[in-house]
Parts: structure tokens; sequence; C-alpha cells
């Protein structure tokens, strides 16, 4: 085991003067809001500001991680190569950025995990809003395997992730198909009702008024 501070340099970020303000052809942020919980970003394309002069130490890419350090859920976003334009991060989000013998994926799965999150809620702070000190996050214990078994897990979980994802798409789509067949049986079986009804109605043939 290891402490966070020794495998990967940390850096919270940009802290913005006042409200962002959206700008086409700005520069590229990403902010708290627009991460997800489950370690995701939640925006894409990433939204553009007014933003001036903003130094070096502030922009990720891909082969960095996010940290949500506010919130009820402080989980890390890996940067992968998809993550193609740099962008500028916001606090409270912290920038990690893991040294060579360290997996992006692998380190994000890690902070992720019951063990990690144990770990934040005993040095958590505030009562409105939880935050993460950056001493607290520092001192996290993490176990660093050969970077062949890091990667392994990180492949195993994003399958897993990705399994997830299909199954709850698959589940959707079933309670829709399962919503939408029985609504049509509930009409097709009011006009049954109003034809039977429209029927015993009319006069029978040769009858008398």
């Amino acid at each position: 085991m290891t402490n966070l501070s020794a495998i990967c340099d940390i850096q919270i970020g940009l802290t913005a003067r006042g409200r962002l303000e959206p700008m086409d052809g700005g520069v590229p942020a990403i902010q708290l809001r627009d991460t997800t919980p489950d370690g995701d970003l939640g925006s894409d394309p990433v939204a553009r500001f007014r933003l001036d002069d903003v130094p070096q130490r502030y922009w990720v890419g891909s082969g960095d991680i996010l940290f949500r350090s506010r919130g009820d859920r402080n989980t890390a976003i890996a940067l992968g190569e998809s993550f193609a334009e740099p962008a500028v991060a916001v606090m409270p989000l912290v920038i990690l950025r893991p040294r060579e013998e360290v997996l992006t994926e692998y380190l994000a799965w890690y902070i992720n995990q019951p063990r990690a999150q144990h770990h934040f809620d005993g040095y958590a702070r505030g009562t409105g809003i939880r935050m993460i000190p950056m001493g607290c996050l520092a001192e996290l214990d993490v176990p660093l395997p050969a970077l062949k078994q890091q990667r392994t897990i990180a492949a195993i979980d994003s399958l897993g992730r990705r399994e997830f994802i299909l199954s709850t798409r698959l589940a959707e789509k079933r309670h829709q198909f399962t919503n939408a067949t029985l609504l049509r049986t509930a009409r097709e079986s009011v006009q049954n009702q109003l034809k039977e009804t429209a029927a015993a109605l009319r006069p029978a043939k040769g009858g008398t008024s």
C-alpha cells in the first residue's frame, strides 16, 4: 500500500471568480455539475466559457483523473483516449496526474471502491455540502500491483460497467414494450365493449319499432 500523494500529483482545480459566462469559441471547462456520481462525464462536448490566461496546471487531458471533492459521492473520473481536447478543470474538482507506474483507469477504479469511499467518510466535512479535504485525499492508501494486473482490473471493470449499461437499457426497453402492449390491450378491450354495446342496442332485422 502507498499513499496517493506518492503515486500521483494532486492539483486543485481553477478557482472561478464569479459565474462562468458561456462563450462560442471560448475555453473548454469542466465543472462539478458536468460529472456524475458514478464516475463519468455527463456532458459531451465540454461547454466553453470566457476565461483568460489560464495557467497550464489547471488544464487536463487524456491520462488525467478528476476527483469530485464535494457532493454526496466523492468519486473519480478517468479521462481516457477519447478525451481528445484539453480542458480546464474548475474547483471543487481536483486534478490527479498519475505517474508512470500507475494506470489512470486503475487508480480511478480504486478511488471509487467502497474501501476508499469509507476512508473519505472518516474525514468528510460540511453540514450542508459534504467536502473532502485535500489532506484526506493525499493520505488515501492505494494498493499498487504490477501494470499488467492494473490493466486487467481496469479492463474487467470497463466490461462490467458496459454490461450494466446495456442491461439497464434492455430492462427499460422491455418495460416500455410491456407498457405499450398493456395499453394496446386496454384500448382494444374498450373498443370491443363499445362494439358489443352498440350491437345490443341495434334493432333486430324484421322487428317492430
